[in-house]
Order: structure tokens, then sequence, then C-alpha cells
């Protein structure tokens, strides 16, 4: 039976998930009890149907009706013991949107799936349609068909993570071109594995093939899976990018590992380096601690606006200054590596880790809307400052210019 937090201490709902956790969860060697080894669908599903994956959520939606501070206290009790699977209200961004904006037979068709391990990837950008997401060309055109009929998809799609992983992709295509370009895009929970879909890696300066190109020629989307309303996708994808912002806000980007010590890294490395006492390089390094301190506080209060109302331009703070702060942090290690930063190699691990890290932050400068997109979004819905000028915004799509 699922407990009512709200009648709960924080230690009774601490204990509650401790022993939960003692009675199923091997944490030495990261695996459900009783099992010689990890079988994610199967335990993500013990943790989904416990309520402690998506505590926030209905428990009508494998959720408890949680606040965002007693989901902080659980998540924070799975952290410390290594479980996969926590937090998924938050980071599973397919997950979200159905259950955020899909309809109840979207939910009960794909939610459970999404949250015991198929993956979804990002199919927003393309060529001539990054920065300025609304003006996408991929096309949705219906055809009558089994099931209450289908989409036939067209188009080309670029900077996707987890492509070739993904089971299903988040995919925003244009479903009426007579009308503003914002107000005829459809938003699409699209089958990744199927014929018609060609990835195609993308090599970067990190050494990395995180992204892919994508395309799409006559594939089938079945008209079910349309969240939200058919030519509304815009509102949808708005809550899907604040999503992201939150994830990428909270350095979902950076080198894996670089965070995990409870001293900060910098500070790490000037010891190391015999520059702890140089008074610029000590100034930089408390600077850069500041920020990330800063930023959590800030990331913290937009959890729990967007926990409450779905979305918040607040995201665009925390993933802007995440920006800040990696670039920042690039050049505060340069400076104390100095000549040295210049070197690159296994026998030069710290270079190395240096020289990765500044190539590395500008995928969160681009990803997830760029720096000067977050500014205008900050300008505009957070300090209330004019719009931009478009001059293609309220003319039928179908006349906008391109190329």
């Amino acid at each position: 039976m699922v407990s009512n937090a709200a009648e709960m201490s924080n230690d009774a709902l601490a204990a509650e998930v401790e022993a939960w956790l003692d009675e199923h969860w091997d944490e030495q060697n990261r695996r459900e009890k009783g099992t010689d080894r990890l079988n994610v669908k199967s335990w993500l599903g013990k943790l989904v149907d416990a309520g402690y994956s998506v505590p926030t959520w209905s428990p009508d939606w494998f959720g408890r009706g949680y606040s965002s501070k007693q989901a902080r206290l659980i998540d924070e009790i799975l952290k410390s013991r290594n479980v996969i699977g926590r937090s998924q209200d938050r980071y599973n961004l397919g997950a979200v949107t159905v259950y955020r904006l899909g309809s109840e037979q979207l939910k009960s068709e794909l939610l459970r799936e999404m949250l015991t391990g198929a993956q979804s990837c990002l199919l927003y950008s393309e060529p001539n349609a990054g920065s300025d997401l609304a003006g996408i060309r991929t096309k949705a055109e219906w055809s009558t068909g089994a099931d209450g009929g289908e989409y036939v998809i067209n188009g080309q799609k670029v900077w996707t993570s987890n492509a070739t992983e993904a089971t299903y992709g988040m995919l925003i295509a244009r479903t009426d071109w007579d009308v503003p370009k914002h107000s005829g895009i459809s938003f699409f929970i699209f089958p990744m594995k199927q014929d018609g879909v060609d990835i195609r890696p993308i090599n970067q300066i990190t050494g990395e093939s995180e992204f892919n190109e994508i395309f799409i020629e006559n594939a089938r989307v079945p008209a079910r899976y349309v969240v939200g309303e058919l030519n509304g996708g815009w509102k949808v994808l708005q809550t899907a990018l604040a999503y992201e912002r939150l994830i990428m806000g909270e350095g979902a980007t950076e080198r894996r590992g670089k965070q995990k010590s409870s001293v900060p890294p910098l500070l790490e490395l000037a010891k190391k380096h015999g520059k702890i006492d140089h008074p610029v390089i000590r100034q930089k390094v408390a600077q850069a601690v500041a920020y990330r301190q800063l930023n959590s506080l800030n990331m913290r209060r937009a959890k729990a606006e967007i926990i409450a109302n779905g979305s918040s331009s607040l995201m665009s703070l925390g993933k802007l200054a995440m920006s800040r702060i990696q670039h920042g942090e690039a050049q505060v290690a340069a400076d104390i590596l100095g000549a040295e930063s210049m070197l690159d190699g296994p026998e030069f691990r710290d270079s190395a880790n240096m020289n990765f890290d500044s190539a590395k932050a500008y995928m969160n400068s681009i990803g997830g809307g760029s720096d000067q997109i977050q500014r205008n979004i900050i300008s505009e819905r957070i300090l209330g400052l004019p719009r931009e000028i478009e001059v293609d915004r309220n003319m039928p799509f179908r006349d906008v210019k391109s190329g």
C-alpha cells in the first residue's frame, strides 16, 4: 500500500524508503536482491511499482503525489545507495512529456514501457531550423489506415543524441502549411525501429559521436501517438524543452564523474599543482564554486515550479548559467595548469581533461536552445522586455521564404 507522504514526517518517509531498499536492492553489486546479475527492466519495474521512480506523479500513473521536497528526500536516499532509475519524473524526457500532455490512451500504452527501459531521443532540430525551431519543414501527412489512421513522415533531423539506442523519438513535424509557423506543428511519439529511418553519426571535436543526423522517408506513426492537440505541438514542445533545460542546467553534458567528489574539482586541481595559495587563482576558484552553488539554488526553485506548473522559464537561467560555469571552469583549469594546458594524451591526464571540458562546453551552449536563445527567453519571459521582431511570425508558413 502506498503511504500518504503528506501525513509522514521526513524521518518516517526516509525510514520507509530505506527499509524497502534493504529488502529489494543489493547496493554493493548494484542489482536486485536474489539475482546474480542486473536485469534493468525487472529492477525498473519494481522501482516504478513502488512509486519511488516518479514520486511526484499521480498514484494513478506510478507515482505517489509527493511534493518536490519529499521527492528530493527520496532522490537523495536512492542516490546515496547507487540505485538505478531514480528521478524519472525529472530526467526521463519521453515519459515526462507523455505524462504531462499525452492522452489517457497514450499513457496507458506507453508510460510503463518508457519508465522501464525504452529510451527516447529528440527529433527537433533540422539543418535549416535550429535556433528557430518553429521553422521546421519535416512534414507529417495523414493517411487512412488501421487502428484509427496514421501519419506518414518525411524530412531530416540533426543533433539527435542516443538515436541508435532509442525506441521512440519525440518528433515535431508540420501538419498544416497554411497557418503561421507556430500554429501548424504537431508533436508525435515516433517509433524509431522501422523502415525509412536512416541514422548517421556525427563526429565531434571531443572524439565522441553522441549526436546523429536522421533521414526520414515515408516512415509511419499511429495517429494515437500525437501528444496534445493536432497542430498544437508548439505548446507541447515548450514543456519538453523546459525539462531538457532542467537536465542540462544540472550539468548533464559534463564529463562523467567530474562532480562526484565532495571537494570541488578546481580546488583539488589547484592543490595538486601548488596553486592553492596563489591569490588570483584562489579568487577564481572561489568564484567558480559560488557560481555552482548559486545555480544549484536556482535549479531547486525551478524544479518546484516545473512540478507545479509543468514548465518554467527559470530553466533558461539554469541552462545559461551552466554554460557559463562549464566554459569558465575550463578557463580556470587552464590558468592553474599554465603552459602544461597545451599538452594532451594519457600521460598528461589533467591537461587532457581540461581540453576535453573546454570542447565539451559548447554542447551545453548549443543543445536545448543556444545561449542566445536562452537570453531571449530570459529577457522576454522573466524580465518582461519587448519581444524580438519576427517578420514571418504571422504569415502562412507556406509563404515563408527559406534557403
